[in-house]
């Protein structure tokens, strides 16, 4: 499954909003620094999807708000 993700760093609220698209905006905690931010959103989508953090791949967008995430379930 692939899902198009907006992420929202430094965020004071962890959370996931889904789009009347399909795609999520996750607003995160963590800076954008050190990949901080993107451990951060693999660590929330595993939680959601209630998969492994590797199940979860980022395709796209590694350094860039807008991603394109993979999910094996």
């Amino acid at each position: 499954m692939q899902k198009k993700v907006k992420v929202k760093p430094n965020s004071k609220l962890q959370k996931i909003e889904e789009q009347t698209d399909g795609s999520l905006t996750v607003h995160l905690k963590s800076p954008p620094v050190d990949g901080k931010a993107n451990e951060e959103l693999l660590k929330i989508l595993a939680e959601k999807f209630d998969v492994p953090k590797s199940h979860i791949r980022i395709k796209s967008g590694l350094s860039s708000r807008q991603k394109l995430i993979e999910i094996d379930t």
